[in-house]
């Protein structure tokens, strides 16, 4: 193909096709040879565009403005219909596999395309990759640049807010350890001990910082000194403490800190002591990582650190959607992270209630069964025990199981507002008592079964003897395997929630305060959940994860490689999509549903990217009616 520059009236053109994907991501040459070999057709509305009648397909259409609709015959599925807009490219898989396209396609409103033949179309893809990838691997192309459109803003937002200009109030921990300038050595330092820490603040009266006792003074004014254990510790403190209120910024705290030689500056309010910033949090501010996080978890004393360690956490998860992190890492990461946490606190009350742990697990169910939790993510739990006596040994693991509730909520994971938790008489069980109880879900298949296999079929070990909870596995999988009438109801049950696209195609989005929303959960990564579930509990697979649910589907079903990549992609996007909702707050302010995203908050990827991954999810739903229901 040659390459002559395009005329000036082609400039404005090639500007506004490099605002869409692959024309954004290709080189400017390759952009000038598409022009050079397309050219304009104009639709009125209501105009026929291409149809079956009309033989294999040679050409490819680039809509510049107005809107193609497509729309399958009766005899072709129940796969209602699709809408092209500005920036797409249609017919892709019928222009790729030589073929006639299977559904009618007609301009909704005066609509401007350019169309471009096969052979330069072929031979554009052939030094192109943008461009090959578009025509091969649509959906994949797509998730990528909404990923990389995303972690550019997201990189820029968390720089800032990690930056020397945080307030020190917002970067505290809470109070920290203090005492009386009259504490006896060896109390003050019992305290550090148990607390884990290497500095106590000492405060007056008033609570107002006076000095500050660290390792470094305990072995240069204690040990090497021989101070009797017994001294106050107004004796070996560092004083006078330089201290910044809680209105000041990391930046005023390195520079006191560069100024005096201090590690440590106590935080106060109104004069009094509300937080403490050390040398290595201002080193940390753009160095949180997981093994910190996991230390620190792990090393908690204390239902407070816990709580503050989860804002972290959270901070951890933002970071890493500016780093590009994909969908699966990410959700995996936060559930590990949210399972150390809840593994410290189940150890923690088991102690203080003298619970043998050697005797009980504690499950995960739903989302963090899976391995799938995102930000903003309520509790599904529940206990195994071990007993002779179930009946009397059933109330001290209920008191054990409600403070431990009761922790994860204070930690930010509400309660279950369905009582899914080990506090709960019918979540701790025994190892018979489950399985009895899963024994009956899937023999009756009530309503109210098939919700809770939905939610308790999603299981995992957490915290205890996790081999108790291989048997209740094994148990899912030999008994559900088969059961068709189970799987027709499960089925039946998943079909009642319907993709939000319009007959046409459109995103069909429902009015919150005037802006248009769509659930992302309910609407999108459920069905994806649910489907998932539902094919591995009939094919006889072990897997919990959806994305290995998935993946191990296509391998038993022998599933075409890019349609078991878009199942995949499609629900990894949404999964993304719904972490950045909920930490951006992408929903209309007081819906009180996380998982809502505003469509007028999307750039035009992520709009064709959801309405590109909610058609995947109808199609499953399709392969479900068909094998399930019919």
């Amino acid at each position: 193909m040659s390459n002559p520059s395009p005329p000036d009236t082609d400039v404005a053109l090639r500007d506004d096709l490099r605002r869409h994907l692959p024309f954004s991501q290709m080189e400017p040459a390759h952009v000038d040879l598409f022009l050079q070999h397309a050219r304009p057709r104009a639709f009125a509305a209501g105009q026929h565009v291409l149809g079956p009648a009309d033989g294999v397909v040679e050409c490819l259409y680039l809509v510049l403005d107005g809107a193609i609709s497509g729309v399958l015959g009766p005899a072709d599925g129940n796969d209602g219909g699709f809408q092209y807009e500005r920036g797409d490219m249609f017919p892709v898989a019928a222009l790729r596999e030589r073929r006639p396209v299977a559904a009618t396609y007609t301009a909704q409103v005066a609509t401007r395309c350019l169309v471009i033949g096969r052979e330069p179309a072929q031979a554009l893809a052939a030094v192109s990759a943008p461009f090959a990838d578009v025509l091969l691997r649509r959906l994949p192309r797509f998730a990528d640049a909404s990923r990389q459109a995303m972690q550019a803003a997201l990189v820029s937002r968390t720089l800032s807010a990690q930056s020397l200009e945080t307030r020190l109030g917002d970067l505290c921990r809470g109070a920290p350890e203090a005492c009386l300038p009259s504490t006896p050595l060896a109390d003050a330092l019992a305290r550090m001990s148990r607390r884990g820490i290497g500095s106590i603040v000492v405060t007056d009266e008033a609570q107002a910082p006076v000095g500050i006792f660290t390792r470094h003074d305990l072995l240069d004014r204690v040990t090497l000194a021989q101070v009797p254990l017994s001294t106050p510790i107004e004796r070996v403190m560092s004083a006078p403490l330089h201290s910044l209120s809680d209105e000041h910024t990391a930046q005023d705290a390195a520079l006191l800190m560069a100024r005096h030689g201090a590690r440590h500056v106590p935080v106060t309010r109104g004069g009094r002591l509300v937080g403490l910033v050390s040398e290595r949090d201002l080193f940390a501010l753009q160095r949180l990582s997981l093994n910190q996080l996991s230390t620190e978890l792990r090393r908690a004393p204390d239902l407070p650190t816990l709580q503050s360690l989860a804002q972290d956490l959270r901070q951890f998860a933002r970071n890493l959607l500016g780093q590009g992190v994909q969908a699966k890492q990410l959700t995996e990461l936060v559930s590990h992270l949210n399972d150390v946490l809840t593994e410290r606190l189940v150890t923690l009350v088991a102690a203080r209630h003298g619970r043998d742990m050697t005797r009980a697990c504690w499950l995960a169910f739903g989302s963090e069964g899976r391995s799938e939790q995102t930000i903003a993510t309520d509790q599904d739990n529940g206990l195994i025990f071990e007993s002779d006596d179930p009946d009397a040994d059933r109330p001290a693991w209920l008191a054990f199981a409600r403070e431990v509730n009761e922790g994860l909520d204070a930690c930010g994971y509400p309660l279950c507002r369905g009582n899914v938790m080990a506090s709960n008489p019918e979540c701790c069980l025994t190892p018979d008592e489950w399985r009895r109880r899963f024994g009956r879900w899937i023999a009756q298949g009530s309503p109210e079964d098939l919700l809770a296999a939905n939610i308790y079929f999603d299981l995992r070990p957490l915290a205890g003897n996790l081999a108790l909870a291989t048997p209740l596995r094994e148990f899912i999988v030999e008994h559900a395997r088969g059961a068709t009438r189970f799987g027709h109801l499960l089925a039946e049950d998943l079909l009642r929630r319907r993709v939000p696209l319009t007959w046409l195609g459109g995103i069909d989005a429902r009015l919150v305060d005037g802006v248009p929303v769509v659930d992302l959960k309910l609407l999108g990564t459920a069905i994806f959940v649910d489907v998932a579930r539902l094919l591995c509990l009939m094919l006889g697979l072990s897997e919990v994860n959806t994305r290995r649910r998935l993946e191990a589907i296509a391998r038993a079903q022998h599933v075409d490689a890019h349609q078991a990549e878009a199942w995949v992609t499609a629900f990894e996007f949404l999964q993304m999509l719904r972490l950045r909702a909920q930490l951006d707050g992408l929903a209309p302010p007081g819906a009180g549903n996380p998982n809502l995203v505003r469509l007028d908050a999307l750039n035009d990827i992520d709009r064709r990217m959801l309405k590109e991954c909610f058609r995947v999810a109808r199609r499953l739903q399709q392969r479900v009616e068909l094998d399930y229901v019919r």
